[in-house]
């Protein structure tokens, strides 16, 4: 992949107290309640929340789609809504399901017009080669399987040599070999100095690319950091199992020998957050047997980023 490296500050992204309301001033919908997070150079941020949390707005008024309610935005060092002629050339734009393609082009076609757009492109050839392309292009872009559109869309992306890329959910639809190759694209774009904006919901994904997390739920942030520090967040250690749901958590959590906490995070999957000792283990498995409770799968290890990630927004479809 030829060199994509940004020169510049250090701050990609920077959004400060940002409001979106959909409806009115007063009795509409507020989409995002104050948001504030920056994301920098040279560097993968994970934007993560709920359906309905407020991501697509933040993402819209960074791309400058949509004219924030309140606050501060800033790409770049630019302002999207007044600056935009100036930003739009020096970012990528990579929608869901391959939106905003053209859908009776073919996929080269489609690149090299685009190139055409852009002071120095990346060679169309080289980009359709690394994406795996080269069987589509004599098919029209909605004749092709949604796998291969979402590549074409993360082609049209990467094709005028951005300095940051907003990619929103790059790797929903592909297969194992096309996911592994849209990662590996990913931390060589890093490596070249480009700046990444990801949303997804594939925690795998976020734990393995990103650098930074910003999780978000009804408009607001929750928490954010490095995925090891959100999943490690001062934890020594978690014990999870299966049995069925509505255990006494509070009642476990008091059986437990030292500071322990015991949470569902899910149905019928629990988490148990404190010193993993034998000690510990004995009186898990004794709680559990004085109530006649099957722990089933029972691991010791770390929490996981979904684990954390269900904890702050709650386990209930929205």
């Amino acid at each position: 992949m030829p060199d994509l490296r940004a020169v510049g500050g250090s701050t990609a992204v920077e959004v400060s107290s940002l409001v979106k309301r959909y409806g009115g001033q007063r009795d509409g919908i507020v989409a995002v309640g104050g948001l504030t997070f920056a994301a920098d150079r040279a560097a993968i941020t994970a934007l993560l929340g709920p359906n309905g949390a407020g991501k697509t707005t933040t993402i819209e008024c960074c791309e400058g789609y949509r004219r924030p309610d309140g606050g501060l935005v800033r790409v770049l060092g630019l302002d999207p809504l007044h600056d935009g002629a100036a930003l739009r050339p020096r970012i990528g734009v990579m929608l869901q399901e391959g939106a905003g393609l053209y859908p009776a082009a073919r996929p080269r076609e489609l690149l090299r017009h685009l190139a055409r757009l852009h002071a120095h492109p990346l060679d169309v050839d080289a980009l359709i080669e690394r994406l795996g392309l080269g069987g589509t292009l004599r098919t029209p872009i909605r004749r092709l399987s949604g796998g291969q559109r979402q590549r074409v869309a993360l082609a049209a992306a990467l094709v005028g040599r951005p300095e940051l890329v907003f990619l929103d959910e790059p790797t929903a639809g592909l297969d194992p070999q096309a996911r592994r190759a849209t990662w590996e694209l990913m931390e060589q774009l890093r490596a070249d100095g480009v700046s990444i904006i990801l949303t997804t919901h594939l925690m795998d994904e976020v734990e393995r690319l990103a650098d930074h997390v910003v999780i978000v739920d009804q408009g607001r942030l929750v928490a954010e950091g490095s995925p090891s520090a959100l999943t490690s967040d001062g934890a020594e250690g978690v014990v999870q199992f299966e049995a069925q749901p509505g255990l006494d958590v509070a009642s476990l959590a008091a059986a437990l020998p030292g500071p322990a906490k015991v949470t569902e995070v899910s149905g019928g999957r629990y988490l148990v957050d404190g010193q993993v000792t034998p000690d510990l283990l004995a009186a898990l498995t004794s709680w559990c047997a004085a109530r006649g409770v099957l722990a089933q799968g029972l691991q010791v290890g770390r929490r996981t980023l979904e684990d954390v990630f269900l904890e702050l927004t709650g386990k209930q479809l929205r």
